[in-house]
């Protein structure tokens, strides 16, 4: 799975507070919490962010309160993928459940520039530049975690297996 977008950079322990401020916690439309994301932080995000975008962030990205509203904002925004130095736990498993795919990558967060065209290829780990200029890697994502990706979520994922 290859997936290509322009950067969006944040720094270091960037917790679900800020992902999706708690105010919007009781609202339960996708659209809403994407329309919501990083709006006290980067209030210009949810009407500048493109499909197929990718965070770009230091350590312990998605720290704080275990909710689900913070990946599912940052997926629904359209983002394809968060790639961090390294993922608060309760974030990382909320990620693949609802299906939004996560990298660690040491290298990733000094690489690239906020705005700048990157490749992402999930089986391999390999992050380059759209120019071709800079290669880093990232730890891959198991393939059975990429099928989950690849089918929307745990839930739909299990569905698709037939256990529910």
């Amino acid at each position: 799975m290859k997936l290509k977008g322009n950067v969006w950079k944040f720094g270091d322990n960037v917790d679900t507070d800020v992902i999706i401020p708690a105010r919007f916690l009781n609202v339960s439309d996708r659209e809403v919490l994407a329309q919501n994301c990083f709006a006290d932080l980067r209030p210009e995000f949810s009407k500048s962010v493109r499909s197929g975008d990718v965070i770009v962030a230091g350590n312990n990205f998605g720290c704080g309160s275990s909710r689900e509203h913070a990946p599912l904002a940052i997926k629904t925004a359209g983002v394809s993928v968060v790639i961090a130095r390294s993922f608060a736990r309760i974030f990382y498993r909320n990620a693949f459940n609802i299906g939004l795919p996560i990298l660690e990558s040491e290298e990733a967060f000094g690489s690239f520039e906020e705005g700048s065209s990157i490749e992402v290829d999930l089986e391999s780990g390999e992050i380059r530049s759209g120019n071709g200029g800079v290669r880093v890697f990232a730890k891959p994502i198991p393939a059975f975690m990429r099928e989950i990706v690849q089918a929307g979520g745990l839930v739909q994922y299990i569905r698709a297996r037939g256990s529910l």
